[in-house]
C-alpha cells in the first residue's frame, strides 16, 4: 500500500471504513476510476472518502456484476450469492444506524452507490436500493424488538426485504389502497393482493401498507409480513420488458396472520411511512439511471471511435460529436439535480419532497434519452442483445413509471410551487 493511500484511508470516518475493511484489494485504491479530465467525471465534487466508496462499489460492479449483466437478463437470475457479496461491503442497510449493523452512512454516499454499482447491472442494483429503503423503514419506524430481530439480517442480506404498496387497482392513487388488516387479539389478519412487487416470492421480509382505518391516507398502516406467514401466497413471476434480475409477482393476503408487534411506526402512520420511503426510493432509482447514462456513453464512445462509413471514423462525423455532447451535458445536469436532491434529503429540507420528485422526473427521463441515443449511434448492433447497451435502454424504461410516476413528479412539483 502506497503512503498515499495510507495517509487517505486515515482520513476514511470509522463508519465508511467498514465498507472497505474486508476488501481483498485495499492496497490498490487509489481514485484510479476518476479521469478528472473527462466532463462526465462522477468524482466531481466528491470528497476523498466518497471517492472511495465510489470505486469500491464500481469495482463491484465491474469484476462481480458487468460480467454476469446479460446471463442474469436472459436466465431471469436473482443473484443472492452476489447480492450476499454486495453487503459484506456494507451496500445490504447503507443509510440505517450501525447498532444493528448498519453501514451509517448519508443519502449522498447511497445515491453514489447505486449510481456505481448500476454501471455493473441497474436491474440487480435497483433490487439492492429497494433493500435498502425497507431496511431505513425498519430501522426508522419500527420498534427496538424489530429492529433487533430483523436489522442485522438484512444488512448482511441474508434475509432480503420488499416493498408493497401498489394494488391492482391503486397506482398513483396510493391512499385509495384496499388491502385490509383487521385487529383480532393479538394478531392482523390481512386480505387484499399487491402488484409489481419486485422480490415477490423471494424476499423474506414484506414490508404492507394495509387499511386498519377509514378510508384515505389516515386509514393506512404499514404492517411487517414475513415469508411463510399463514394466508400468504404469491402470483405468477411476470415477464417482463427489463429488470429480468429480479423477479415480480403479486403478493396475495388471504386471511394472511400477523403478529400485532410487527406494526411499523403507529396505527395510520402508515401512508406517511410509504411516502418518506419514497423520498429516498426516488432519489435512489434517479441513481441507478445515472449509472446506466454513463456506461451507455462510455459504451457509445468506444464504438463511434472505431466504427467506420464512408472511410472514417464516426467520431469526426459532426452530428455525431454533437450528440455526445449533448448527452454528455445531459449526464451532468441529472448528477448534478440527483445529488442536490440527496443533500436535501439527507437535511431534512423543507422542500425535499419536491427537490427528490425534480430529481427523479429529470434524470430518469434524461437518462432514458441518453440510453436510446447511445443505442442509436451503435445502429443495428445496438438492437441486438449481444451489446448491453439495449440492455441498460431496457432496464431503465420502467424508472420513468415505478416509485411514483412522472406524471405524479410533475404534480408534486407544481404543487409546491403553487403553494408558496
Amino acid at each position: 500500500m502506497s503512503s498515499a493511500t495510507i495517509q487517505l484511508a486515515k482520513r476514511v470516518s470509522a463508519q465508511s471504513l467498514r465498507i472497505f475493511s474486508r476488501r481483498k484489494a485495499f492496497q490498490h485504491l487509489s481514485c484510479r476510476q476518476f479521469n478528472e479530465q473527462s466532463c462526465i467525471n462522477p468524482g466531481d465534487g466528491l470528497t476523498n472518502e466518497q471517492k472511495l466508496i465510489f470505486e469500491t462499489a464500481k469495482d463491484f460492479a465491474t469484476n462481480e456484476m458487468e460480467p454476469k449483466m446479460k446471463l442474469w437478463d436472459e436466465e431471469e437470475i436473482f443473484p443472492r450469492d452476489v447480492l450476499q457479496n454486495a453487503a459484506q461491503l456494507g451496500f445490504g442497510a447503507i443509510y440505517c444506524k450501525e447498532d444493528y449493523g448498519g453501514t451509517g452512512l448519508g443519502r449522498l454516499d447511497a445515491s453514489i452507490i447505486f449510481e456505481a454499482l448500476s454501471t455493473g447491472c441497474v436491474s440487480t442494483t435497483a433490487y439492492i436500493s429497494i433493500h435498502n429503503m425497507c431496511a431505513w423503514m425498519i430501522d426508522t419506524f419500527g420498534t427496538k424488538e424489530l429492529r433487533e430481530k430483523h436489522l442485522p439480517s438484512l444488512a448482511s442480506m441474508e434475509r432480503f426485504a420488499s416493498y408493497c404498496l401498489t394494488e391492482p387497482g391503486s397506482g398513483s392513487d396510493a391512499a385509495s389502497i384496499s388491502t385490509s388488516a383487521v385487529r383480532k387479539g393479538d394478531k392482523y389478519i390481512l386480505n387484499g393482493t399487491k402488484a409489481f412487487i419486485s422480490g415477490g416470492g423471494e424476499s423474506d421480509v414484506y414490508l404492507v401498507m394495509c387499511r386498519t382505518g377509514d378510508s384515505g391516507p389516515k386509514g393506512i398502516s404499514c404492517v411487517l409480513v414475513e415469508n411463510g406467514s399463514p394466508g400468504l401466497s404469491f402470483g405468477a413471476k411476470e415477464k417482463k420488458v427489463g429488470w429480468n434480475s429480479q423477479p415480480t409477482r403479486a403478493v396475495i393476503f388471504e386471511d394472511c396472520e400477523v403478529p400485532v408487534s410487527n406494526l411499523i411506526g403507529k396505527e395510520g402512520q402508515g401512508f406517511n411511512i410509504a411516502m418518506d420511503g419514497l423520498n429516498g426510493g426516488r432519489i435512489n432509482i434517479a441513481s441507478c439511471s445515472l449509472g446506466a447514462a454513463h456506461r451507455s456513453i462510455e459504451l457509445a464512445r468506444d464504438h463511434v471511435l472505431v466504427r467506420k462509413q464512408f472511410n472514417r471514423t464516426l467520431d469526426s462525423f459532426q452530428n455525431v460529436q454533437f450528440k455526445l455532447a449533448e448527452m454528455a451535458t445531459s449526464l451532468i445536469a441529472s448528477r448534478l439535480v440527483v445529488r442536490h436532491a440527496a443533500e436535501a434529503l439527507q437535511n431534512g429540507a423543507a422542500n425535499k419532497v419536491a427537490l427528490c420528485s425534480s430529481a427523479k422526473l429529470f434524470a430518469t427521463e434524461s437518462c432514458s434519452k441518453i440510453c436510446s441515443d447511445s443505442l442509436q449511434l451503435f445502429g443495428g448492433y445496438g438492437y441486438l442483445k449481444d451489446y448491453p447497451v439495449q440492455q441498460f435502454w431496457r432496464d431503465i424504461r420502467v424508472h420513468e413509471i415505478l416509485e411514483g410516476t412522472n406524471e405524479m413528479m410533475r404534480l408534486l412539483i407544481s404543487r409546491n410551487l403553487l403553494s408558496t
